[in-house]
């Protein structure tokens, strides 16, 4: 997320950053979980993947797995790579479905070339541009995150990366360097001329070059500028706009009607599915 004052990457690393403290925002913050859904909605909307079946998809920057709730929400499988401990401690505390990776992106990603379908990354790649130490050289990390993410993703595939840029200066930088790892693509800008609902993304295609989508240009959501909210507790996840709280029953024939689609095996529905048992003596 965005700071309005001094931004988080001037602070020092990520994985400093984004501690216990800040992890816990991501659990209790009603209005950062629901940004962060809507971004990731957003995100996998521009990847434009074949509707008839399941992807499997990278997610960086996957911090306490809120993105990658929504890809599996849509019927997706998705691997998340996050360099802060605690906010992958909190994603396995929410008990996310996809599988976790600590890792720094800007040494590169440690897959196998062609691994992914896709790729969407929320509020991450903006942390790349800033040296935190004498050897981290902004240029160069991202070139090798570029390189790396172009050898990962499935020829003719796209990547949707969310971001931040200070400045046009380092936006440059940022499509500099994808360009030179191999990528097109272009920047599509949702609400240009609003302060709060403006969002960067950047498209990229990992074959030949084809349309870059246009940027969103109406009324902005009331919710886009409501106010945080925080409670003491962790707020059960709900999926943007439905209400859907976690483990209910509604939750439950969701999951199971979305693993339908992956194409696994699910037992029948009945009228004890996602019934609440009580507790044996």
């Amino acid at each position: 997320m965005a700071c309005r004052g001094r931004r988080p990457e001037h602070g020092g690393p990520p994985e400093l950053f984004y501690d216990k403290n800040e992890a816990r925002k991501y659990v209790r913050n009603s209005r950062m979980i629901d940004v962060q859904t809507k971004m990731a909605r957003r995100a996998l909307e521009l990847l434009y993947l074949p509707e008839d079946r399941p992807c499997y998809l990278l997610d960086i920057g996957c911090g306490s797995g809120l993105s990658g709730d929504y890809l599996s929400y849509e019927g997706h499988y998705w691997v998340g790579i996050d360099i802060s401990p605690a906010m992958l401690d909190a994603a396995l505390d929410r008990e996310i479905e996809g599988d976790l990776l600590l890792g720094d992106m800007g040494q590169g990603l440690p897959f196998k070339p062609g691994s992914f379908d896709g790729c969407i990354s929320i509020s991450a790649v903006q942390w790349l541009c800033n040296a935190n130490k004498t050897s981290d050289i902004p240029a160069k990390r991202l070139y090798c995150f570029f390189s790396s993410l172009y050898s990962v993703l499935v020829r003719g595939s796209r990547a949707v990366l969310q971001l931040y840029p200070e400045n046009s200066e380092q936006l440059e930088l940022i499509t500099t360097q994808a360009t030179r790892a191999g990528f097109t693509g272009g920047v599509v800008v949702d609400y240009p001329n609003s302060t709060k609902a403006k969002k960067f993304y950047l498209c990229l295609f990992s074959g030949p070059s084809t349309f870059v989508p246009k940027g969103l240009n109406g009324n902005v959501e009331e919710e886009e500028a409501g106010e945080s909210r925080f409670t003491s507790g962790r707020i059960p996840y709900r999926i943007a706009r439905r209400g859907v709280v976690r483990k209910s029953r509604e939750w439950v024939l969701e999951k199971k009607e979305r693993r339908r689609r992956q194409g696994k095996e699910v037992r029948p529905d009945t009228q004890y599915t996602g019934r609440k048992r009580k507790p044996r003596f």
